[in-house]
Formats: C-alpha cells, structure tokens, sequence
C-alpha cells in the first residue's frame, strides 16, 4: 500500500505518564445494553440476509434510545410499575424483488433474547420494543448493488485505535468481566449487572471507584445491605491486590450511599439495572470497541454497533485499527506503544483508505526505520485479508464494547 505513513509519535507512553483516568460501563449499564442489542440486531439482520440472498444487504442500525422505566425498590424485593422502552432507530433493507426481510421481528427478537441471556432479573417479555427502523437512503443503498470483492465506503470517516492496554485499562477491564461473572454472581446474587468502574492511577496508586446496583430481593434492610457490600469489597481487594503491579489500590464502593437514610440512602434496585427507573441509554455513549473509555486516548466519534460490516467504515474501520494495533505489538520487536489511524473517503471501496497512520513510540534505542518494513506488512496482510474481518463482524465474532 502507497499511502501507509509510519512515524515516531513525540510523546511519553501513557503507562509512563503520571495519571491516567480509566471507565469502563459494565454489562448492565444502560449505555452498554444499548450498543450490545443494536449490535446483536446488526448480526441478526446479516445472517437473515446471507440465507435469503448470500450477502448481506444495506442496514444501519445504531440508534437506540433506552427509556428508563419506573420502579420501586424495597427489601426483600420491589416492584417494577412502569417497564423500560427499547426504541430502535435508522435504516434497513426490508424487501428485494417480492422478498420481504421481518427486520422489526428480528430487531425485537435479537432484543429480547440478549436481555434474557444477559440479564438475570429483567423481564425481557414485559420491556416495550418500538422499532423506527425504516427502508434507507436510495444512493446509500445502490453501493450495494455495484459490482466488484469490496463495496465502496458509506461514509468518510476516521477511526483510531491503540495498543498495548496499561495496567490501569487492564485491570478496569478484567475487573468488570470477573464482577460480572457467573461465578461472582453465584457468590453474591445480590450483585447487579449494572456496574461502572472509573479508575484512577496517580503514578503507581489507583483508585477504583464502583458503582454497582444492588438488587433488592437478596438484601433484608439498612443493615444487611453494608454487610453485604462489605463482603463484596474484600472481595473485590481479594481479586485486584498483589495481581497488577500497583503500589496501592483502594475501592470505594457505592460511594454515594449513607447510612441512617434507609432505602433512599442506598442504590438498590428491583432488576439489577438502573435502567429501570433511574437511567436511560444511548448506542455510543460507552466503551471504545476494545472494552474501554480511556480518557488520555484518541478516541473515534463513530459508534461502531450497529452499523453494518461491509461497507460502514465506523464499524469496520473503528474495529481493523485495533486489530492492526494489537497485531504489531504482538509480532514486531521494538515497539512500546501505537496508534493506528484509517480514514475513508465516501464511495472509495472499503480496502483503499485515503490514508493509515501508525504513530509508534518506540522501545529506548530502536530506530524507526528498523520496524518499519514489518508494520507495513502487517497493513498491508490486514487489507488483503479485509474480506475475511467482514465475515467475522458479520457473524458477531468480534466484540465491539
């Protein structure tokens, strides 16, 4: 590839800076549902049109508001009044020749059953689905009825993506992925979904703060509830201590609870999700496709869910930078930190960006230009393999938040 541009970013790697502000929205948090369900309609959709019609068809879905419901907790379990509404939003194909695509069936279904599969408590077959999914833009459709291996890009778009994790990424990743395990729910029941971890590393002391939804069946009163939280602090220092190489690591969990104010002191819910009542979500307002939001990092505008794999640059272009990221880090020798930038241009086909930039801070002593030649290589295997990454994003074989 001829527009492949390689050069040493002047500044210190982020691990060697000294703070670091790290998020990361956790499976139940209404942000997360949001892009997770529009992804899994996007999937559903391109497996629906690949068995119709061998390919996948134009659809855009990442819009989706989740409107909070209204519900009232209470110990030994509340009630929910009003349930949570699922608005889907943007554009499909639903109909070819005489052929007709069920997209507001599959868009409610693919809802229902990752609710049913993610969330313990939710009554996934009382939520309210409303599907504003229309038939899309006839230019934007045509790049799909023009010939040749790779359509023409949807849009002009930028996309940014970065390796190696720092500690601080890593350990607000797993942290989350090990609270929302179903081995520490076995543990500790009462513990919901909806958990949002925002670190902050000083040098070499991080501090986590966690807010996690508490479900009320499983708490008897005031009492009870700070026992139990307790419990799942020490577990928490349990996993994270010694494991991460940080000098000191302090928890405040719920940090917004007081004792003495009863129910209206605590952050109790009926479902485990502030969805509930108390917070509704948007597709884009959560984790960067590799899991996270890193505050120090560039980050890309686009919200790759929902979009569709083979010619919504967002999506392919936001999820190939961190696979080309991951990919010099793991092969080329001499490379502390990268960032890989890909930029589209609309109607240019997926595989000719109008430009990648690797930006590298390099390992003390290496020259730029004796890694050079293998990041090339790299970006050029990724693009002539673009074909391959298309399919996977289309089955849902890559994760996007």
């Amino acid at each position: 590839m001829d527009n492949v541009y390689v050069n040493k970013l002047g500044r210190v790697a982020l691990e060697d800076q000294p703070l670091e502000i790290v998020e990361r929205k956790g499976l139940g948090h209404p942000d997360t549902m949001c892009d997770s369900v529009m992804n899994r309609i996007s999937v559903e959709l391109s497996k629906e049109y690949i068995d119709k019609f061998g390919v996948v068809l134009h659809h855009n879905v990442d819009k989706s508001l989740l409107a909070a419901g209204v519900a009232v907790p209470a110990f030994n379990g509340g009630k929910v009044l009003e349930p949570m509404r699922f608005v889907f939003g943007d554009r499909a194909t639903f109909k070819v020749g005489d052929e007709e695509i069920l997209v507001d069936e599959i868009a409610a279904k693919s809802a229902s059953d990752w609710l049913k599969e993610n969330l313990r408590f939710v009554d996934a077959d009382n939520v309210v689905y409303q599907s504003q999914i229309k038939p899309g833009s006839m230019a934007l459709a045509d790049i799909f009825d023009r010939k040749g291996k790779f359509l023409g890009s949807n849009d002009t778009s930028a996309a940014v993506g970065y390796a190696p994790f720092t500690k601080t990424e890593t350990i607000i990743m797993e942290l989350e992925n090990y609270l929302n395990s179903k081995s520490f729910k076995r543990s500790f029941p009462e513990s919901g979904e909806d958990i949002k971890l925002m670190g902050l590393r000083k040098g070499d002391d991080l501090n986590i703060t966690v807010a996690m939804a508490m479900v009320d069946r499983f708490i008897d009163d005031e009492a009870d509830y700070f026992k139990k939280q307790d419990e799942i602090n020490k577990a928490i220092h349990g996993y994270v201590d010694g494991k991460f190489g940080f000098d000191n690591i302090t928890i405040d969990l719920n940090a917004l609870d007081v004792k003495g104010r009863g129910i209206d002191g605590l952050y109790l819910t009926v479902t485990g999700t502030s969805a509930e009542a108390g917070d509704s979500g948007q597709v884009g307002r959560g984790n960067n496709v590799a899991g996270v939001i890193p505050l120090n990092r560039p980050m890309s505008s686009e919200a790759a869910a929902g979009k569709n794999p083979v010619s919504h640059v967002g999506k392919i272009y936001n999820a190939l930078s961190y696979r080309i990221a991951n990919r010099v880090m793991e092969d080329v020798i001499g490379v502390r930190e990268i960032y890989v930038w890909l930029l589209s241009q609309i109607g240019k086909p997926i595989n000719e960006p109008n430009v990648v930039s690797a930006q590298i801070i390099p390992v003390d002593g290496v020259e730029l230009n004796s890694v050079n030649k293998q990041i090339d290589e790299i970006i050029a295997y990724e693009f002539d393999h673009l074909s391959e990454f298309c399919d996977d994003l289309a089955m849902g074989k890559i994760s996007l938040c």
